[in-house]
C-alpha cells in the first residue's frame, strides 16, 4: 500500500510527505521572516524530492518554534505576509501544503492555527486549535470546531494539531465529519514519544482512518523535538515512520483513501465509527442510537464535572510563568472593545 514511499503511486493514491522540520529559534520579525522563506524552500524541496507528491506537511510551530512567545511584532494574520508567502510556494511548486502559524487574536490570547492550501493557493482548510498543552501553552481554545475539506485526489482531510490528538473524541469527530485521512501536526519532545505512537494508532483504528502525524525535530539549544513523521493505516498498522530523528528529512508515502471508504462499508467486526450509534444491532433494529454517555450530556448541558475535581491542582499556567486569567471564555479584552 506505500507504493514505495509514494514512488509508484496508484490511481486512487493520494501520496503524503511530512516533514520533520528543523526546532528554529525566532524572537524578531527578522527571524520570523527568515523562517518563512526557510519553510518556502522545503516546500521547494518536497516538490523536487518527489515528483508524485501531492501534500507536504510543516509540523506544528514551523514558523515560530517553541518559545511560546506572544509578542505581537511576530504574530501573523491571514492577510499578512507569511501566509502570502505559504500561498505563493503552493502555487510555485504545484503542490498542496499544511502549514502552521501563531495568529494574531484582537479579542485575546493568540491562536495556534492550522492551514490547508491547496495546489492555486486557496486556502482549503482553516483550524484554530482545540486544546492548547495546558499549563505550557497559552493560546485561545479554538472556537471553530474540526473542519473537513476536499483533499487531492477525491480525498476528505481534517487537521488536529499535537496535543488535540490525546482526546480520542477529536478523531472521533474529524471521522464523523467525513475525514478519511486526519493531519495530525506537533511540537512535542521526547517525552511524549510513546503517547505519541499509541495515540496516532489508535485515533486510526477506532475511526477506519488514515492518520499522517508530524513532530518539530531537533534541538533550539532549549527543547530536543523528536521529528518521529509516523503514517497509520485505517487497520492501526504502521505505514511509515521516521525513527531516525534527521532534521528536515521528508518521510514519504503513498495513502489509499478508497480503501478506507470500502472499510467503512464493508466490514462488520470492527466497524467502531459506525457501531458507536448503533449498540447492539444484533440484538435490536438498527441498535441502541441513544446517549448513554454521562460526560457527553454532561458536558452538553454547561455541567462537566469530575468527582475529584476540586482536588485537582493544577488549573492555570501560573506554574509556567503565566498570568492566571481573569477573562471568562467567549469574552474579548477590554482593548479589542474600543
Amino acid at each position: 500500500m506505500n507504493g514505495l514511499g509514494g514512488l509508484n503511486k496508484s490511481e486512487n493514491g493520494v501520496v503524503m510527505g511530512l516533514v520533520q522540520l528543523q526546532l528554529p529559534v525566532v524572537e524578531t520579525p527578522a527571524d520570523l521572516a527568515a523562517q518563512v522563506a526557510r519553510v518556502v524552500a522545503l516546500v521547494g524541496k518536497a516538490r523536487r524530492n518527489l515528483g508524485t507528491m501531492d501534500l507536504v506537511v510543516f509540523p506544528e510551530y514551523a514558523l515560530h518554534g517553541l518559545s511560546m512567545d506572544i509578542n505581537p511584532a511576530i504574530m501573523c494574520r491571514m492577510d499578512g505576509p507569511e501566509v502570502a508567502a505559504l500561498k505563493q510556494a503552493c502555487i510555485d511548486n504545484a503542490i498542496w501544503g499544511c502549514f502552521s502559524i501563531m495568529e494574531h487574536n484582537p479579542g485575546g490570547m493568540p491562536y495556534n492555527t492550522g492551514l490547508i492550501i491547496d495546489d492555486t493557493g486557496e486556502l482549503r482548510l482553516y483550524y484554530r486549535k482545540m486544546h492548547p498543552w495546558v499549563p505550557v501553552e497559552p493560546w485561545e481554545p479554538g472556537d471553530g470546531g474540526i473542519p473537513v475539506c476536499d483533499g487531492p485526489n477525491g480525498s476528505k482531510l481534517a487537521l488536529i494539531i499535537c496535543h488535540d490528538g490525546m482526546f480520542p473524541e477529536m478523531a472521533r469527530e474529524a471521522a464523523y465529519k467525513g475525514a478519511e485521512i486526519m493531519i495530525r501536526t506537533a511540537g512535542y519532545t521526547a517525552p511524549i514519544r510513546q503517547s505519541w505512537r499509541f495515540t496516532n494508532q489508535s485515533n486510526a483504528f477506532c475511526n477506519l482512518m488514515i492518520t499522517a502525524n508530524v513532530c518539530m525535530c531537533g534541538s533550539d539549544g532549549t527543547f530536543d523535538s523528536m521529528g518521529e513523521g509516523m503514517f497509520v493505516n485505517f487497520d492501526g498498522s504502521i505505514i511509515a515512520h521516521g525513527t531516525t530523528g534527521r532534521a528536515d528529512e521528508i518521510i514519504t508515502a503513498e495513502l489509499r483513501p478508497d480503501l478506507v471508504r470500502e472499510a467503512r462499508l464493508g466490514w462488520g467486526v470492527e466497524n467502531n465509527i459506525y457501531q458507536f450509534g448503533h449498540r447492539g444491532y444484533v440484538a435490536v433494529k438498527g441498535g441502541a442510537q441513544d446517549c448513554p454517555y454521562s460526560y457527553m450530556t454532561d458536558l452538553a448541558a454547561g455541567r462537566y464535572r469530575l468527582p475529584w475535581e476540586d482536588d485537582v491542582r493544577v488549573t492555570d499556567g501560573t506554574g509556567c510563568g503565566f498570568d492566571a486569567p481573569t477573562r471568562i471564555y467567549g469574552e474579548t479584552t477590554p482593548e479589542a472593545a474600543e
